[in-house]
């Protein structure tokens, strides 16, 4: 340790190998990094810039922007994606992972010294560094505002490889993206009034990517500056299986997004197994948008799903049937006809479907009883979810899920606990409660159904607070597949019932809870 320290404070050695040593020294004694570590970490990494060559980032290989034969051009992405993840393009990224690794849940140390790594004047420094701050932002929990706007100045970088990767992370880190909002707005609008209004099909790779990422991160912010590129892809049909995937998040342009997504899904060959992630892509689209001029192309795909035995698109057109309610009381027989279906998926999504669109209590409860009877826990699931959405009208359930609050798989438990509260109310209080703490100190991934329950709950939640101050107080990211998404919903309910359920005291100083 002596050594290390020494040769980390040695002038004679080079910068590269002083860092190394203050690096191994704190990954030898995590325990012991004190205050002055990273400040000198980042110094000796800014003199490294200076003594490291700046080197041109190798063009990437130009792919046709329709890729050919019959793979699904989602797959083609992913291995693309795949290809990138695994490049490396400065000689200190391997020591400065190391640090990260070890610096863990510091996470305004590991900023600060991101924001060195991204000042670098070279290239490949940056895109390394814009890659780690995407793997902080999603792994951590934080006030990442900071590094999300340093990643957003890289989105006027002179190398078009570095702009694309800053789009990508932006893009994956959308849900809390705000920070950057103008920033993107500002870079899509600069790429169409230099490279024309159909940018988004450019046949430079990087320049395709840049703008299409950005695009697409405006729009899952819910920006309808993204629409010019979106509706310029859904027309030219070059990439548009990409402006598919964010265009549910405009439905304040569902007028024009609609009528494109039903040419394109009339247009999907089902007999082709491939083509079935696009139409699932654009079902689930025209379902978050929620216009009902949808409704006959989404029935049409279901008939011609159902002929074809497509199950898993005939369980997406479910779902957007019944996302539309009873504006698609005209498919009401065909969904009927599919309450029986043999498949996994269909069954249960054709029950949901036909009470959405204006179905009878008395036909769909004994379709929903079966359900609670199967073997399939996922099937148990979406029946009870449907039963707590139906709520007292559904007593005729209560025993069955009563008993269900033993079965040995505990998101079963979870989603017939959060039933058994909309159903029955104040009196399955005890169980409720005692049955989701149970769950979400099991299994983490269960804490968004938890809290949401919670949450409807009331006063009689406040036995959680404990596991709820717990949940909050953890540094990485939890909630289901512990995403972004989930975890920051996670933490914004849980801080809205901590502060529901034991207020300050008048005068006091709001407690931190995370």
């Amino acid at each position: 340790m002596d050594w290390l320290s020494g040769l980390a404070a040695e002038p004679t050695w080079g910068p590269v190998t002083r860092l190394a040593a203050v690096v191994q020294r704190a990954r030898c004694a995590p325990d012991e990094i004190g205050e002055g570590v990273v400040p000198a970490a980042v110094g000796l990494l800014r003199e490294s810039a200076r003594a490291i060559p700046v080197r041109r980032i190798a063009p990437a290989q130009s792919r046709p922007a329709t890729p050919a034969g019959n793979v699904a051009p989602q797959i083609v992405a992913a291995f693309e994606d795949l290809d990138r993840r695994t490049r490396v393009y400065a000689p200190t990224t391997a020591l400065l992972r190391t640090f990260h690794e070890v610096l863990g849940a510091r996470v305004p140390e590991r900023t600060a010294v991101l924001a060195e790594q991204l000042s670098s004047p070279d290239p490949g420094s940056r895109l390394d560094a814009v890659r780690m701050s995407g793997e902080l932002i999603r792994a951590w929990r934080g006030d990442h505002t900071r590094l999300l706007l340093l990643v957003a100045d890289q989105l006027t970088a002179a190398d078009q490889e570095v702009a694309a990767e800053a789009a990508t992370v932006l893009a994956a880190c959308h849900p809390i993206a705000a920070p950057a909002r103008e920033a993107l707005a500002a870079h899509t609008d600069a790429q169409r009034t230099t490279h024309g209004p159909h940018v988004w099909a450019a046949p430079q790779a990087l320049l395709r990517r840049s703008h299409q990422e950005a695009v697409r991160a405006l729009a899952r912010l819910g920006d309808t500056r993204a629409l010019p590129s979106l509706l310029a892809a859904l027309d030219s049909d070059v990439d548009a299986w990409r402006a598919i995937q964010v265009a549910g998040q405009l439905p304040q342009a569902a007028d024009q997004l609609v009528p494109r997504l039903g040419d394109h899904l009339r247009r999907i060959g089902l007999s082709q197994q491939w083509t079935e992630m696009s139409a699932n892509a654009i079902l689930s689209a025209l379902a978050a948008l929620g216009d009902p001029a949808a409704v006959p192309v989404v029935a049409d795909t279901l008939g011609a799903a159902m002929r074809l035995e497509q199950h898993d698109v005939t369980r997406s057109a479910l779902k957007a049937l019944g996302a539309f309610g009873t504006a698609a009381a005209g498919a009401r027989d065909t969904i009927r006809s599919l309450t029986t279906a043999t498949d996994a998926h269909v069954r249960p999504a054709a029950v949901a479907a036909l009470w959405a669109v204006g179905g009878d209590l008395a036909e769909v409860m004994p379709l929903l009883l079966g359900l609670l009877d199967d073997r399939i826990t996922f099937r148990i699931g979406d029946a009870a979810d449907l039963l707590g959405e139906i709520g007292a009208p559904a007593s005729a359930a209560l025993p069955r899920l009563r008993n269900l609050l033993t079965h040995d798989y505990e998101w079963v438990r979870v989603h017939c606990a959060a039933a058994l509260w909309e159903i029955g109310g104040e009196a399955e209080a005890p169980a409720v409660l005692n049955t989701l703490l149970q769950a979400m100190a099991k299994n983490s991934a269960t804490a968004n159904h938890v809290v949401a329950c919670l949450d409807r709950m009331g006063p009689l939640a406040a036995p959680a607070l404990p596991l709820l101050r717990e949940q909050l107080a953890l540094p990485r990211r939890g909630g289901r597949f512990a995403s972004i998404d989930h975890d920051e919903e996670l933490q914004r309910i849980g801080r809205t019932l901590i502060t529901r359920l034991d207020p300050p005291a008048p005068g006091a100083p709001a407690r931190r809870t995370a």
